[in-house]
């Protein structure tokens, strides 16, 4: 039953919002006007390489590329159409990438997997269909599911958590799925329960969501398959949908530095993760669509669409979007944690939950000043590092330092810059620290092996 009582976390900021623009809006399916697709060739995991080539006919469903790697996950064709290009293409991050373009002949022809009964194939069957459907994180972190799913010898996992935070402004698919599919969504928590052998399901929900309680209750009751599965409500905060603030939240558990869910005994899925878990069994449908929140003051019309995965937002334009003359900023993603673009013309892949068209008020286009040494940083972090001892340490040079004082244990959430008063951009000094962090650490390997190598 439901606890009415709503857990929190430490710290965390309430920015403004903005979900009443589209949360009544229900999910609408719309193409590109194109009827072209751009699918990047790697969508989480390690990197794929095509699997077809130019002037090949593909249907939709149909692997287009792939890879060896134990962490790598498939891509498929969105469309039925034949493959026109196979090139480099900018994607969200402003990244220039292998993508594969499909023109489409405006047939339905589908390759889908035969259904598999979740509850009576093995555990190794079940994580095949899950890397065979493509599926990884889509709340944007992009890690393969069924190596999620699948910890370590000596992990047990007691706790599936269903991430239905939604934490970040303006982004509502997530409310709409549980929403207009409620049945779905559970159907998946299930699944993942039984995979990953855990013995509870928490679905984890803002109190802004709390309309969805008895919707939710009564599709966990309609369950055939009886899983023990409760909601638990928290209070409306970012980042609450972040891994460790979740845990901490719904179950008192910190993750460790360093360490992953499964080290406090819990599997953590986002809410269009689980709906395409369910789809892969059910129906034997692999990622090809996804759902997104069009959204921003500079946007006429917002709306929550399901567009098939590699539509180009700027092939929506003017026919599913339409903008005003005043667009400041467009951000691939929510505005806390998502990607400022350069423009509209980037692929929609399975990671996108949202692309936001942001007027000036909207954004921080304002000059840095210089740091007051408030702390406000530090207060506000929810994961309880030190950005501005992080800041001055990387100042100097000294990265040693800067990780004593957690950065790389930051999160990139965002949280400490917009608490910031004099505007400093936080997150990304951080992004620049961890990558050279990540590069003398991989300089210094190297050495090591090589000092090894020659006894």
């Amino acid at each position: 039953m439901l606890n009415m009582k709503t857990n929190t976390f430490k710290g965390g900021i309430h920015p403004p919002e903005f979900k009443e623009l589209t949360e009544e809006m229900k999910l609408k399916a719309v193409s590109p006007s194109t009827k072209t697709v751009s699918i990047p060739v790697t969508q989480g995991g390690a990197p794929n390489t095509p699997c077809v080539k130019v002037g090949d006919s593909v249907a939709r469903g149909q692997v287009i590329a792939n890879g060896t790697s134990p962490m790598s996950v498939p891509v498929h064709a969105s469309i039925a159409g034949t493959v026109k290009k196979i090139e480099t293409r900018m994607v969200s991050g402003n990244l220039e990438v292998p993508c594969i373009l499909i023109q489409s002949d405006d047939s339905d022809r589908t390759e889908f997997m035969p259904p598999l009964d979740p509850f009576k194939c093995s555990k190794e069957e079940a994580l095949a269909r899950i890397r065979d459907a493509g599926i990884v994180g889509m709340g944007g972190a992009g890690f393969p599911t069924h190596i999620k799913f699948n910890p370590p010898a000596g992990k047990t996992i007691e706790y599936v958590l269903a991430n239905a935070a939604e934490c970040e402004p303006y982004l509502t698919v997530d409310y709409r799925a549980m929403a207009e599919t409620p049945d779905r969504f559970i159907d998946g928590l299930a699944i993942a329960m039984k995979i990953t052998g855990a013995q509870k399901g928490i679905i984890v929900l803002e109190d802004n969501k709390k309309q969805l309680c008895d919707i939710l209750q009564k599709a966990i009751e309609n369950n055939i398959h009886g899983c023990p599965i409760s909601i638990c409500l928290c209070k409306t905060k970012y980042p609450q949908g972040g891994e460790k603030s979740i845990t901490m939240a719904a179950l008192k558990k910190e993750i460790p530095a360093g360490g992953l869910p499964a080290d406090i005994g819990c599997c953590i899925s986002n809410v269009t993760t689980l709906c395409a878990i369910a789809d892969a069994f059910r129906e034997g449908k692999p990622v090809i669509e996804r759902s997104v929140t069009i959204s921003g003051m500079a946007c006429e019309n917002p709306h929550n669409v399901i567009v098939p995965i590699g539509t180009v937002v700027g092939d929506l334009i003017p026919e599913e979007i339409t903008l005003k003359d005043n667009v400041a900023k467009i951000i691939s993603g929510g505005p806390m944690m998502g990607m400022a673009m350069t423009n509209a013309n980037f692929p929609v892949s399975k990671t996108t939950s949202g692309v936001l068209f942001l007027t000036k008020k909207e954004t921080f286009l304002t000059d840095e000043d210089p740091c007051i040494g408030c702390g406000s940083c530090i207060s506000h972090c929810p994961y309880r590092l030190s950005p501005v001892l992080m800041v001055r340490s990387m100042a100097a040079d000294d990265y040693s330092e800067a990780k004593r004082y957690g950065l790389m244990d930051c999160v990139e959430c965002g949280t400490c810059s917009y608490v910031c008063p004099s505007q400093i951009r936080l997150v990304q000094r951080f992004k620049v620290g961890k990558a050279i962090v990540r590069e003398q650490m991989a300089k210094e390997k190297a050495k090591a092996e090589k000092e090894k190598s020659n006894g």
